[in-house]
């Protein structure tokens, strides 16, 4: 699957995507720069795709309709591709680069060596796109068939239902439906690639303001590649990471405008298509940006004196031409347009931060940020460096724009003074979650601008500054990238694996419980019908269950008789959590999750005592529930602890570069942890690690290995992720438990969370389990004194067996 959704996925994206453009450019005539041709077809794949899934029936037809279009673009487009071909040592820059950005974007996958996804839980948004993407390829936007019940149907209906953009989802999705790759794992890739079409207009655009050659390059990767951009691109924010390329994409057709505008009416083609888009993908708010072009070429078309008649006419049939192109290619927004204005204005004005810790810092757009984490500053060394560089990188921005103006290259100057300042005005009135948007989407003009800087160095026979200069701008952006990949934190392939077999497994039997706070969940349980208690959006009727989004999961609150509605429940395999009501049976178990299913006719519990499993339970308390019992003529049903042996972290023995605080045990490198554990009985016991632990980290007991545990990450140390088990063969009395953590490696994650919440031990096999005991009324007192997870009140007359 990792050469799948990695490499052959990208090469037919591409190829699908150049296709697209090849064809675009037959139909406008001729008039595209080869470098422009990915993106244009990005556009083009995403209008087809807007036309096939807004009508139901032929949504499933989208990958097809897909590869017809890149298909016959490559075939049309043949002549040119030989040329290309022929003479690719004078295009060998302009080929590298977008290889290179996609390699780096790409990289935290690439070398992790397995399907996943980058920046793990710090942006769940990405876990909506995903279903929403194969949502769309399946059904189209036709939404009226969901269950509100459930948290599958209203993330649904309250984004897609309601006008939220679907240009970038709809392009995933068909992409990843045509070469059969899980939409999960194409996420990735898919926008690696995306922003990597973004380096053909900064190609274009460093050209224009006079480098050339390994210059324009180098201008043209850091412009792709700047700090707060890889963030976005590695958080997975698919729309503006899509929007990006096309927003660059039309500034140099504004620079190409000789080319097309005044041409024939057709040529207007592409540029409508970057807007259609453009507003497929970001919504509305994509009209500021194309504000700004349009004001750029009417300046042109002024500044070129008063046209002629004929000139006009061409002008205003390119214009009418343009216009039709961009009202069919966005039917659907333009058709919910009431919708399209309340999702824009909601982003605009929301005063939710969403995943930020606070606004961004205006100077991030300067593309050094020498932290992991673009949320917050760098601190000691790393600041002042970051102060330094992004002090050169603002004054070498100041000198390139006057030499622009110098130059007179009026259209460059105009349309990137427009771009910066609508960046300004749209942070001055929007809210922090928008402006972070603006930001990251301006970011690449400033590094333009920056190497305009390098291009005046070099026009004053200023060799070795210009050097100097290009170095700490390439090397500033270079080294905040590398920082993040380091730190950033890879989904779980296996435990999604497994989501996924239990999709196979139980499609079609739902509504679905799932207990575990993941809300990608609605991806690989789509077809269960899956309910989130601590979703953004969790299922109805079950109140009292968490106290919050991504809070832990309580079933023990949640009354019997609210369950009846859910055939099934998907929970973590874990021995220290509790176990659904009698009235459920346990039907799967893997390495990760355990499915439960209700028995045909369990009725539910008329009455049920929550309990600590931890402390002797009161007689009276047991009395109190058997007189229920007696007087409904029910019987007693009461679940046993699993055989637990807990670790005590907080006495436990740790490196000087280990702590514990709050509740967890910060893990850094080349440290350890050793802790006493006594063992009741010999046999083999699993070994189970809680926590957020990204990388890798080594178990050992008595000096013996025991195995290792990696990108056992959940997104939030509060509610741990509950690692595979190690299982060891023990004998009984005490040992010494060993959790180690060698030195920083260059491995992608290998600087990202590293927190041990938990550690405790439990025999393989049914000891594991929670057992359920059957205690009939009058033997009541039988309970007094024992250990128990609940005791539930359940009618003998329709008990299960």
């Amino acid at each position: 699957m990792f050469v799948l959704s990695a490499m052959a996925y990208p090469v037919v994206l591409a190829l699908a995507c150049v296709g697209a453009g090849l064809a675009v450019d037959r139909l406008s005539g001729g008039v595209l720069p080869g470098v422009l041709l990915p993106v244009v077809g990005v556009a083009g794949l995403i209008a087809v795709s807007q036309l096939t899934t807004y009508i139901p029936g032929l949504a499933p037809a989208t990958p097809e309709a897909l590869a017809v279009v890149g298909a016959g673009g490559l075939a049309v487009g043949w002549p040119r591709i030989r040329v290309v071909a022929r003479g690719w040592r004078e295009h060998r820059w302009q080929l590298v680069v977008p290889v290179t950005a996609f390699v780096a974007a790409l990289a935290p996958v690439v070398f992790a060596g397995r399907p996943t996804f980058s920046a793990y839980t710090v942006l769940t948004d990405s876990a909506l796109h995903i279903a929403g993407a194969d949502y769309l390829i399946r059904h189209g936007q036709h939404y009226a068939h969901l269950d509100l019940l459930r948290s599958y149907g209203q993330y649904i209906q309250n984004y897609y239902a309601k006008s939220y953009p679907t240009g970038a989802d709809a392009l995933l999705g068909g992409t990843a439906f045509l070469v059969h790759v899980p939409v999960i794992w194409a996420f990735q890739p898919f926008n690696a690639f995306i922003l990597a079409t973004a380096s053909g207009p900064a190609w274009l655009l460093a050209r224009r303001s006079g480098l050339c050659g390994a210059w324009a390059a180098a201008a043209a990767l850091t412009a792709t590649l700047p700090a707060l951009v890889y963030a976005y691109e590695l958080i997975g924010s698919i729309k503006e990471i899509t929007a990006l390329p096309l927003i660059l994409a039309m500034g140099a057709l504004v620079l190409e405008h000789r080319r097309w505008l005044g041409g024939s009416p057709r040529a207007a083609f592409p540029f409508a298509l970057l807007v259609a888009g453009g507003v497929s993908a970001l919504g509305l708010a994509f009209g500021a940006w194309t504000i700004v072009a349009v004001a750029v070429l009417i300046g042109v078309v002024v500044a070129g004196g008063r046209p002629t008649r004929r000139a006009t006419g061409r002008l205003l049939m390119a214009f009418a031409s343009g216009t039709l192109v961009l009202l069919v290619f966005t039917w659907t927004t333009w058709h919910h347009v009431s919708g399209s204005v309340g999702v824009a204005q909601a982003v605009a004005t929301s005063a939710n931060r969403g995943n930020l810790v606070g606004p961004l810092r205006a100077w991030q757009v300067f593309g050094t940020w020498l932290t992991g984490d673009y949320l917050s500053p760098p601190h000691g060394a790393a600041l002042e460096i970051s102060g330094v560089l992004i002090g050169v990188t603002a004054l070498a921005g100041l000198a390139g724009a006057l030499h622009i103006v110098l130059t007179r290259r009026y259209a460059l100057a105009g349309w990137l003074a427009l771009t910066v300042l609508l960046g300004v005005l749209l942070t001055r009135v929007g809210a922090a979650w928008s402006d972070a948007k603006t930001l990251m989407l301006s970011s690449p003009v400033f590094i333009l601008l920056a190497w305009a800087g390098v291009s005046w160095l070099r026009a004053a026979s200023r060799r070795y500054a210009a050097v100097a200069l290009s170095a700490a701008l390439a090397g500033g952006v270079l080294a905040s990238d590398v920082v993040q990949y380091h730190d950033t934190n890879l989904a779980p392939t296996a435990r999604y694996d497994e989501l996924a077999q239990i999709e196979s497994r139980f499609a079609g039997r739902g509504p679905t419980l799932f207990t575990d706070f993941d809300e990608y969940a609605l991806y690989e349980l789509r077809d269960m019908d899956v309910g989130g208690l601590d979703f953004m959006y969790p299922a109805v009727g079950l109140a009292g269950a968490t106290t919050g989004h991504g809070a832990k999961v309580e079933l023990n609150n949640i009354h019997a008789a609210s369950l009846r509605a859910y055939p099934l429940i998907v929970t973590r395999r874990d021995p220290a959590a509790t176990r659904p009501p009698f009235a459920y049976r346990l039907l799967w178990q893997g390495t990760y999750y355990q499915v439960w299913g209700r028995r045909p006719g369990a009725p539910a519990a008329i009455a049920r005592y929550r309990l600590t499993g931890t402390r002797p339970v009161a007689c009276s308390r047991v009395h109190a529930i058997a007189r229920v019992a007696a007087a409904h003529g029910a019987t007693l049903v009461a679940a046993r602890p699993a055989d637990v042996v807990h670790v005590d972290l907080e006495t436990a023995r740790l490196s000087t570069n280990w702590k514990y605080v709050a509740i967890w045990v910060a893990m850094a490198p080349s440290g350890r942890l050793r802790a006493s554990v006594r063992i009741p009985t010999a046999g083999i016991w699993n070994v189970w690690l809680q926590g957020e632990i990204m990388p890798t980290i080594n178990v050992q007991l008595d000096g013996r290995p025991v195995g290792h545990v990696g990108g056992a990450v959940g997104g939030d140390p509060v509610v741990p992720d509950t690692a595979a088990p190690l299982p060891v063969r023990l004998r009984a009395g005490r040992h010494t438990l060993t959790i180690s953590r060698g030195g920083l490696t260059l491995a992608p994650g290998d600087g990202g969370s590293s927190q041990l919440v938990g550690a405790f031990l439990t025999p393989a096999g049914a000891g594991e389990q929670q057992a359920v005991d059957e205690i009939p009324v009058t033997r009541w007192r039988s309970m007094c004194g024992q250990r128990y997870v609940w005791i539930e009140a359940v009618p003998r007359s329709r008990s299960p067996a």
